[in-house]
C-alpha cells in the first residue's frame, strides 16, 4: 500500500496499470478505462480548495483531459471552472445515442397498427 502524505490518497501497489507502450492507463472507479475526450460523472461531493464551493454528486463532465499526476483528469466544471479531479471519484458517463432515446418511449401498441 502507497500513503501520499501530502493528500493522504491510498492506493495499491499495482493499482497503475500500462499498456505495452508504456503509457498509464486510467480507470474510473467502476474499473472502466478512461480516455481523452470521455464525458464522466462525478460519485461524491467535491469541496473545491480555496473556496467555498462544493461539485456535487451526478455533476455531468464533459471533454476530460489525461495528466499525469495524482489528480490525473484535467477538465472544465459549468459554474466552478478548470479544475483537476481524482479517476476515483468519477464515473464514465453512459452515452444514449438519439436513436435509445427515441425507441425508449415507444410501446408495443404505438407500434402495432390499429384494427377498426
Amino acid at each position: 500500500m502507497y500513503i501520499y502524505t501530502e493528500c493522504a490518497h491510498e492506493w495499491a501497489k499495482d493499482a497503475e496499470a500500462e499498456t505495452a507502450d508504456g503509457e498509464k492507463v486510467v480507470r474510473d472507479a467502476v474499473g472502466n478505462v478512461l480516455s481523452d475526450g470521455n464525458t464522466v460523472t462525478v460519485i461524491k461531493d467535491l469541496k473545491v480548495k480555496g473556496s467555498s464551493s462544493v461539485v456535487k454528486v451526478g455533476t455531468k463532465v464533459k471533454g476530460i483531459r489525461l495528466v499525469d499526476g495524482d489528480h490525473d483528469i484535467d477538465c472544465k466544471i459549468d459554474g466552478i471552472g478548470a479544475m483537476k479531479l481524482k479517476s476515483q471519484f468519477v464515473k464514465k458517463a453512459e452515452h444514449k445515442s438519439f436513436l435509445h432515446s427515441a425507441v425508449q418511449g415507444l410501446t408495443l401498441g404505438s407500434l402495432l397498427p390499429r384494427i377498426p
